[in-house]
């Protein structure tokens, strides 16, 4: 169970969120093992999403039996799953850091979203949020031989895509403050339980056929992916309950430089000049988007039940 009293210093939450950062920028290097072995992105996907939700079943109980049927919890589960299929196929087809820094986009959308969704009023600083991820996409994206500057190739879509999909998540999870953070992390594996069998179908994978070709090597890695989702997904909970939007930002952004020294030393991955200025606006723009709120003050903490204690834009990756 996550707990709901307030650690005694930032030191613990800061640490589970860098724990986070560093997972979410490593793990798509066992997805690609695993499809080298075999097995197709969204079966893997399927599997260790479906293991996270069983390995939780008992110690969540507690929690899950209260869960109720919310229209709003279908879709956060759903919006999920856009987030995590899109992240996999996104980094196993594509150049992992492109991919990444359109999903970085996320904060521009989550403006948007706010003021469909949520009826906020676009302020200045969110209009310069938006101005500068844009900008920075067009920086990265921009060949003057290719015309407009858009993704490139189904790769580079399904990272902007899935980006789109977590800042709608985010938008959700504002909306859905008065359910339990355990209630929510499971929704979300139940979630890309139930899209990944479309996936699959639309990729023309064949589950059944991968199972039996694969070995127990990639079993146990597959297993271990699983056990690794559930706990990042509740540290992660656990540390952006208790640190401000500025700092959770901050501090997830570690996920990109993990992702490109991991992507330079394990797939020889080298990003170009107008690459890396271009993902240093996104970036900004990220920075930038975590003082669109007032922090929050220790007594809005304390008093608040756990389940509406919430973060902005980064509040359940729950790769989410």
């Amino acid at each position: 169970m996550l707990t709901s009293r307030r650690p005694s210093s930032r030191l613990l939450p800061s640490i589970a969120l860098l724990a986070g950062a560093v997972i979410w920028g490593l793990i798509w290097y066992p997805y690609r093992a695993i499809e080298a072995a075999g097995m197709g992105g969204v079966t893997a996907t399927f599997i260790t999403y479906g293991l996270a939700f069983l390995f939780g079943l008992i110690p969540l109980w507690p929690v899950l039996r209260r869960t109720r049927p919310s229209f709003w919890l279908v879709a956060l589960a759903l919006a999920a799953a856009g987030t995590n299929l899109g992240y996999v196929l996104g980094t196993l087809d594509g150049v992992v850091m492109r991919v990444l820094l359109l999903f970085y986009l996320s904060p521009l959308w989550t403006v948007l979203l706010s003021r469909l969704l949520l009826g906020e009023r676009l302020s200045r600083a969110g209009a310069g949020v938006i101005a500068l991820s844009l900008a920075g996409a067009f920086v990265m994206l921009w060949r003057p031989e290719l015309g407009l500057p858009w993704p490139q190739g189904s790769a580079e879509w399904m990272g902007l895509g899935a980006g789109v999909c977590f800042a709608l998540a985010n938008v959700l999870i504002r909306r859905t403050a008065h359910i339990e953070i355990e209630q929510k992390v499971m929704a979300v594996f139940l979630g890309v339980i139930a899209v990944a069998p479309v996936a699959a179908w639309l990729r023309g994978e064949a589950p059944l056929q991968q199972f039996a070709a694969i070995g127990a090597d990639t079993w146990l890695l597959l297993a271990l992916i699983g056990g690794v989702l559930l706990l990042v997904n509740l540290v992660v909970q656990y540390g952006i309950t208790f640190l401000s939007a500025n700092a959770a930002i901050a501090l997830f952004l570690f996920e990109l430089v993990v992702a490109a020294i991991s992507s330079w030393w394990l797939a020889g991955e080298v990003m170009g000049l107008k690459e890396w200025v271009g993902g240093a606006m996104i970036i900004a723009a990220s920075l930038f988007s975590g003082h669109l709120e007032p922090e929050r003050t220790d007594h809005n903490v304390e008093d608040a039940p756990r389940s509406s204690v919430q973060v902005d834009v980064l509040d359940d990756r729950s790769r989410l």
